[in-house]
């Protein structure tokens, strides 16, 4: 048997050589759309991140408008200016609440909500010594 001949090893170590740099070019270009991908992405977050700060911006300008609005002098000149008559509440008709007001409503409101009815179901004629019947616990909203 003869060994093969040089050529043709040669040949197997070009095409390896070949398939090794369209294998890299190809990771290359990969890495390059990566970045590219990571970069957009970055811009993205980038002008989410400016218009967050332009709403809080606003935000925070339109809760000093209300708190000027809302400043007790403010609010006796406007008295004034509209000729309104409305004078300051007397300490007997201020009622100071200690418990947080949203759960006093809330259980208020709930107080009734859930009517529970007994229901049972089988025969007229069950008893002790027969359990044919089944009773049911029913729950409706208002």
């Amino acid at each position: 048997m003869r060994p093969p001949p040089a050529r043709a090893f040669v040949s197997q170590l070009m095409a390896l050589t070949l398939l090794l740099l369209v294998f890299s070019g190809s990771l290359g270009l990969g890495a390059v759309w990566v970045r590219q991908e990571i970069s957009g992405t970055a811009n993205r977050s980038h002008a989410i991140e400016n218009k967050i700060a332009d709403v809080e911006r606003r935000l925070d300008e339109a809760n000093a408008n209300v708190a000027s609005a809302l400043n007790v002098s403010a609010l006796l000149q406007q008295n004034q200016v509209m000729l309104l008559g409305l004078t300051l509440p007397h300490e007997a008709q201020i009622v100071r609440v200690d418990e947080s007001p949203e759960d006093r409503l809330a259980a208020k409101n709930n107080r009734d909500a859930f009517h529970i009815q007994a229901a049972r179901v089988g025969s007229t004629r069950a008893s002790a010594s027969k359990p044919y019947s089944i009773n049911f616990l029913t729950a409706s909203l208002r």
